[in-house]
């Protein structure tokens, strides 16, 4: 009597390949077309090649599947009753492989969107942000927090959806897209002495203690290198944590601080007790940019969220 030899997991393998899982592409093509050559146009292949695939296709299924019929091919019983389900795989591969966003009742999405920026751009930018995100979707939360550290880590490990500002230390996988360009500028308080001259010389910017915060460390070394090199000093006398302090600082005292244009134009829109000018020496100008992960690239509310960023900034300092 004969009998069947014990299949183990090696022979197995050797018995049953993994089939080939592109076959299922051309198969819904030829159950659908019920000819090769306009199966292999669909495919952009020649018809050659399906010619070949359709015989691999007969001898992983053991089915003719295409048979004479005249001069036409006509499906067998077994490719009719494998069409439907043929064709629904092919469209959930396909919707795997190429997925295409599906927007969110933003009217009723809840999420809490984590946004690591310094104060400055807080005050200068949020309200309106706050006011352009809610007046779509009024259950999403906006979370910030202080960009005290410049590593990709917050938007590797999730901790952040996106960063804005300088780019600085981030990650070489970061997505980056530019917000705007700003610049710095003396700012003293209403009835400073500075406050009557119409071009502030090196000698008056450098005559008066100072005030910074510790962001744009490279702008203030070259700052101070130029006014050096013409034979003055600045002193700084205060470093406090952020941009509004240290306007907080120069409001209530005769020190000058050094804040950036976007900040101080979103305090003359508030009426604030201070005035700027132009620094008597040329700084470089910095981008200030939104960053995030690529993994959020394509997250339909993600993007929406950095399209709103970029509508804000771009309606207060166009590029």
């Amino acid at each position: 009597m004969h009998q069947t030899p014990y299949l183990n997991s090696a022979n197995y393998d050797q018995e049953m390949p993994e089939p080939d899982l592109n076959l299922l592409f051309a198969l819904d093509a030829l159950l659908t077309e019920k000819n090769v050559t306009r199966a292999a146009r669909s495919l952009h292949l020649s018809a050659s090649a399906m010619s070949r695939t359709l015989t691999r296709l007969r001898a992983a299924t053991g089915d003719p599947l295409l048979v004479r019929a005249g001069r036409n091919m006509v499906l067998t019983a077994y490719a009719e009753e494998i069409r439907k389900q043929t064709k629904n795989i092919v469209h959930e591969a396909r919707s795997l492989l190429q997925p295409s966003p599906v927007m969110p009742d933003f009217s009723t999405l809840r999420r809490t969107l984590k946004i690591r920026a310094n104060e400055a751009f807080v005050e200068a930018f949020g309200a309106t942000l706050i006011a352009e995100v809610t007046a779509l979707a009024p259950h999403v939360r906006l979370h910030f927090s202080s960009r005290s550290e410049r590593n990709a880590e917050y938007l590797r490990n999730g901790s952040a959806d996106l960063e804005i500002g300088v780019l600085e230390g981030m990650g070489p996988e970061v997505r980056v897209q530019a917000l705007f360009r700003d610049h710095y500028l003396g700012v003293v308080r209403k009835g400073h002495p500075l406050e009557a001259e119409q071009e502030v010389t090196i000698g008056q910017y450098a005559a008066f203690g100072h005030v910074v915060a510790p962001h744009g460390r490279h702008i203030i070394d070259s700052l101070d290198a130029a006014i050096a090199l013409s034979g003055f000093e600045r002193t700084t006398v205060a470093i406090v944590p952020s941009f509004p302090a240290a306007l907080a600082v120069a409001r209530a005292s005769d020190l000058v601080a050094l804040l950036p244009a976007s900040f101080m134009k979103s305090q003359y829109d508030s009426s604030v007790d201070a005035c700027s000018f132009e620094l008597p020496v040329a700084t470089d100008r910095f981008t200030i940019s939104q960053m995030w992960h690529p993994r959020l690239e394509n997250d339909p509310v993600h993007r929406w969220l950095r399209q709103r960023v970029l509508t804000v900034c771009r309606q207060r300092v166009p590029f």
